[in-house]
């Protein structure tokens, strides 16, 4: 865990760089070059700019880097043949050559170019940048005679003037031959770049998820069997009067996800939900409780919690309610003037109840979320207020981040003190990161409670 003690930290350090490719799809072509490990760090550095990344490999690729690393590494079924299908039936090579943002091939052999250079659709690469209407990013990597050779430079001359795709040229300096030259693969940073750059302020190509390739959800452990887990979804609202409330954006896409999440991991889930926008998690382990207001998820909630060994309350509640409802509708002509008065803070006072449980009793672990804007300063302060044990926090305001959202970008602050900042990534794998620290906390309780606390060695 990476320990950042000062509260300003969570702020974005000055000159750090930004989330450039948010809610995009990137497709990466890989060809068989010795350099073909270095395209692992390119997948990682565009996900770090917030992309989702899908892979592609000719079959000589994968005689250097199995698809199973970029697989892992994309959580996206990695595409090796032209004819590939996706487990719905699609093509595969279709899919993303109709969803990606832009493809990039890094590295981008001789063989690859000539081949693309005459259109020779023989593997899935040259196929989707063939079949694609989005930007195409080109990056070279071959000895230093090769890609001096006319035909390359012809070949490359092609892509870019008649194709219009951006050629990111290779470094000079010692090759894989033992020759030194121009043809060393560029550094992941410059794809990067070149990658935003192609893109340029064009809207996303397919930003529903249901039209990009399936993502590859990550098997976990079981570590939450037996376990009861109480989870809040969706947005509370307060009634003006009988047709009429206040409310926030709230989708309930976080909630679920948590619910998902850890019904696959072996737990029995009581999911409370407010307004919600989203199909609910199906099956027999979860139980669903509809609470509306803030009043109703507070006692809702509450009773969910006793006997049970977490709580994370991924709700956004309303912070105000109407001082007082109208019985019936109210018509425009009288005019609307609100006095609004604060709701109750469920997750303080279940913090506060919790606090004062005595020793010996079962102490269930709390979560709790605070969405902000703009700055996360004060994350610290509501994590030491509510008496919880992990807070996660995040700008909603951040494009990709919060409200309505596939993706989320968060801070885990603990109340040891350690924070830690979790680029954007799809609100499943938040989920898993925020379940991964319960399930071991509860494993770390259980064994204090049967031997005494556990080493610190092994603590989460």
């Amino acid at each position: 865990m990476t320990d950042l003690s000062e509260s300003t930290r969570l702020a974005a350090p000055e000159g750090s760089p930004s989330v450039r490719l948010a809610g995009r799809l990137i497709a990466v072509g890989v060809t068989g070059s010795i350099a073909a490990y270095k395209a692992a760090d390119l997948v990682r550095r565009l996900r770090d700019e917030g992309a989702d990344v899908v892979v592609l490999m000719t079959s000589s690729a994968t005689r250097f880097v199995g698809e199973l690393t970029f697989a892992a590494l994309s959580r996206h079924p990695v595409e090796t043949d032209v004819g590939g299908v996706l487990p719905d039936q699609r093509i595969g090579h279709i899919v993303v050559a109709d969803s990606a943002d832009a493809i990039v091939v890094a590295p981008a052999t001789a063989h690859w170019i000539a081949s693309m250079a005459a259109g020779l659709a023989g593997d899935p690469v040259t196929a989707t940048c063939l079949a694609t209407a989005a930007p195409v990013v080109v990056a070279p990597a071959m000895d230093g005679e090769m890609y001096s050779h006319p035909a390359t430079r012809a070949n490359i001359g092609r892509l870019r003037d008649a194709f219009g795709y951006a050629i990111v040229e290779p470094e000079a300096g010692p090759l894989a031959s033992g020759q030194a030259g121009q043809g060393r693969l560029a550094e992941s940073a410059s794809i990067v770049d070149a990658v935003v750059g192609a893109i340029g302020d064009r809207p996303i190509r397919a930003p529903d998820p249901t039209l990009r390739p399936p993502i590859v959800t990550e098997t976990r452990d079981a570590d939450l069997e037996n376990r009861h887990i109480v989870i809040s979804a969706g947005g509370t609202a307060e009634p003006i009067d009988p047709v009429r409330y206040i409310g926030n954006r709230s989708t309930g896409k976080m909630g679920v996800a948590l619910a998902e999440a850890a019904l696959a991991r072996g737990a029995r889930v009581t999911l409370v939900v407010g307004h919600i926008s989203i199909p609910l998690p199906p099956g027999a382990g979860v139980l669903v409780l509809h609470a509306e207001t803030t009043a109703e998820m507070g006692e809702a909630v509450t009773a969910a919690l006793n006997g049970a060994d977490a709580l994370i309350m991924a709700a956004a509640v309303a912070d105000f309610r109407p001082h007082s409802t109208a019985d019936t509708k109210l018509t425009r002509e009288s005019g609307l003037l609100l006095e609004l008065e604060p709701t109750e803070d469920i997750l303080a006072g279940i913090g506060a109840a919790v606090a004062a449980l005595p020793p010996e009793a079962p102490r269930p672990y709390l979560v709790g979320f605070a969405a902000e804007t703009g700055s996360l300063d004060r994350a610290a302060d509501k994590l030491r207020r509510k008496g919880v044990d992990l807070l996660i926090a995040n700008d909603v305001a951040e494009e990709g981040s919060g409200f309505g959202t596939d993706t989320n970008h968060v801070w885990i602050l603990a109340a040891d003190g350690s924070q830690v900042d979790l680029p954007l990534r799809s609100k499943r794998a938040v989920a898993d990161e925020i379940l991964d620290r319960v399930a071991a906390a509860l494993d770390a309780r259980d064994h204090a409670a049967q031997t005494g606390p556990m080493p610190q060695e092994t603590r989460a």
